[in-house]
């Protein structure tokens, strides 16, 4: 999987007042959480901040990183886990990170790759994706870029379900019901398969 480096310094001066005035200077507010843990063994986060601009490398992607975080000279592994953003001007405003080990399986969301021409599109079909990205869980180390699926055997009005895929050394933990992607019938084809009768 993708990996990308990211600095972040740690910050101090906590509250809403300080954070607009953080944004005002083209940094974003964050915290990291999942496995300090504080004297009573309940989970600690660490709030920080890193530019804007540097964020940018990691959210206007379509692509799923491994992040490498400098947090004033230590070296933490991380995903990020969610994203707040400006309702107007789409700008984020708070980024929470989730600290990763190889040894403790962690759940992410990783793109779907179609690959091959499906029968049912030779015969006229329209190949429809329902879902981009599937839940998997599995230790860091064993994530793809992308969860690749062969549709060459598709038919024309078939439809591969969550619950038809295998993914070595990955569990899928989204709904087995889901349908991912299907052969949808086009009016040409249609019109074919009618005159063929």
């Amino acid at each position: 999987m993708k990996e990308i480096s990211l600095n972040g310094q740690a910050r101090t001066d906590l509250g809403k007042k300080a954070s607009r005035e953080l944004r005002k200077q083209g940094m974003v507010p964050c915290v990291i959480y999942g496995v300090e843990k504080d004297a009573e063994g309940k989970p600690t986060a660490q709030s920080f901040v890193v530019s804007q601009k540097e964020l940018a490398k990691l959210l206007y992607t379509p692509n799923v990183y491994i992040v490498n975080l400098n947090l004033d000279g230590k070296e933490v592994k991380a995903i990020l886990k969610d994203l707040q953003c400006d309702f107007v001007s789409d700008r984020p405003m708070h980024v929470d990170f989730y600290q990763i080990t190889a040894e403790k399986p962690i759940v992410m969301e990783i793109p779907i790759k179609l690959n091959g021409l499906a029968a049912g599109v030779k015969a006229g079909g329209k190949l429809a994706t329902s879902v981009r990205k599937l839940k998997v869980k599995s230790a860091y180390t064993n994530f793809p870029d992308t969860l690749d699926i062969d549709v060459t055997e598709l038919g024309l009005g078939k439809s591969i379900k969550v619950a038809e895929l295998n993914f070595e050394n990955l569990e899928i933990v989204t709904s087995k019901e889901v349908v991912v992607c299907s052969v949808r019938m086009t009016r040409a084809a249609r019109s074919a398969a009618e005159a063929a009768e």
